[in-house]
């Protein structure tokens, strides 16, 4: 099995910045792609960013790209989600998740998912 710890949500005015961190730990893979989703209030999940296994090829959702970047530590087994100039329309729970193999964007084609982790943004 695969446990996944998200932590570094909190509490931010807007336009402030916030470092979210997620942990795998457990069984482990050649390789892995990690993603992160978020899913705010009466709102269906949704993508934010996803990193392939070696770092080079990153997607980001609409939304978010030019403020939100995604990077990972393979010694660390620790993806990141650096979130600058932050909204409100960014409160949600945070979700990291992770896919063996290649980089997907579906939250349908991770197998793995971390408890999640309150991100609020103030007006």
């Amino acid at each position: 099995q695969v446990q996944l710890v998200e932590s570094g949500g909190g509490l931010v005015q807007a336009g402030g910045s916030l470092r979210l961190s997620c942990a795998a730990s457990g069984r482990t893979f050649s390789s892995y792609a990690m993603g992160w989703f978020r899913q705010a209030p009466g709102k269906e999940r949704e993508f934010v960013a996803a990193i392939s296994w070696s770092g080079s090829t990153t997607y980001y959702a609409d939304s978010v790209k030019g403020r939100f970047t995604i990077s990972r530590d393979n010694a660390k087994n620790t993806v990141y989600l650096q979130m600058n100039s932050l909204k409100p329309e960014d409160t949600a729970v945070y979700y990291c998740a992770l896919r063996p193999g290649r980089l997907r964007v579906g939250a349908e084609l991770y197998d793995y998912w971390g408890q999640g982790t309150q991100v609020t943004v103030s007006s």
